[in-house]
């Protein structure tokens, strides 16, 4: 018994304020905001009693709500797409040896140091939505070099206004899949690919048989990574769109604004469902890492 506590008694003890500190601040308050969800707390007085699952009907059959999750759907796929697609490639492109790699990968990674509050305020002007002789931002460059046809309302637009948000997004992002890439086209072994060269592969069958398929990890993390940023996105949107438009609501926005109001159990119901919904993304992630680490 002494000798148990000798050995885990100072591994335990240097844990321990770490544990105590996520199971107050993290899991204790998951805890206490599933418990407010469950109440009548409408106002800001105190709960009367508890309601059950009420909160949550109220919340999907509201058709604000129905919006928010389709406008959150339509943003992540896009996102996702455009992140993975131009990381890749300009992953791709630097591997292949391209001349002043120190530069590119510093440009490319810039836009990682920038929170999206402070792009998202620059970002707002770029997408501005006023056109003609009144164009500012991108509309106004459309303007200038002849392409004005081009110009549309960006984010204001009713229907598909989410998606110019993405942009700011993609350019934000993308230089950290690329780092990701990056770092797995490194990692694969220089005598995996003379060994493919000595068997007489192209150099586009040697990328989509040897290496390619290398990166499936990388891949899935980047997918995981950008996929449950996406989903909690806030800050961008309030910084480009504000909390008022309809056109760019998105789950976080709403719950801000049922916050605001003092309906901490709708507020609080809609913070259950957007962690089920990263749980869904991230929990099947940690099982499937947690068994590849086991057969190792």
């Amino acid at each position: 018994m002494r000798r148990r506590v000798q050995n885990f008694g100072p591994p335990l003890l240097l844990i321990a304020p770490t544990v105590v500190l996520v199971g107050v601040f993290v899991y204790g308050l998951i805890a206490v905001n599933i418990n407010t969800s469950l109440t009548d707390r409408h106002t800001r007085a105190p709960a009367d009693g508890y309601v059950g699952f009420e909160n949550y009907t109220t919340l999907f059959s509201d058709d604000d709500f129905q919006h928010a999750l389709g406008n959150l759907l339509l943003y992540t796929l896009a996102f996702l797409v455009g992140a993975l697609f131009f990381g890749f490639l300009w992953a791709w492109l630097l591997e292949r040896g391209a001349r002043g790699e120190g530069f590119f990968r510093t440009v490319y990674l810039f836009p990682m140091a920038v929170s999206f509050i402070a792009s998202g305020v620059v970002w707002r002007w770029l997408l501005n939505s006023a056109e003609g002789d009144r164009a500012s931002g991108i509309n106004r460059l459309l303007e200038s070099t002849g392409l004005g046809f081009l110009q549309n309302s960006w984010w204001a637009d009713p229907d598909w206004g989410i998606l110019a948000l993405t942009l700011p997004a993609i350019w934000q992002l993308s230089g950290y899949v690329m780092a990701l890439f990056l770092a797995g086209f490194r990692g694969v072994p220089e005598e995996l690919r003379e060994a493919a060269r000595m068997d007489g592969v192209s150099e586009w069958q040697l990328y989509r048989h040897v290496i390619f398929p290398q990166l499936s990890p990388v891949a899935l993390s980047a997918i995981i990574i950008v996929g449950h940023m996406s989903l909690k996105v806030f800050d961008l949107v309030m910084a480009i769109a504000g909390q008022t438009n309809y056109t760019t609501q998105v789950p976080a926005t709403q719950m801000w604004i049922e916050f605001t109001r003092g309906d901490y159990a709708l507020s609080a119901a809609i913070g259950t469902v957007l962690l089920v919904i990263v749980a869904v993304l991230i929990v099947p992630y940690l099982v499937y890492t947690y068994r590849q680490e086991r057969q190792r």
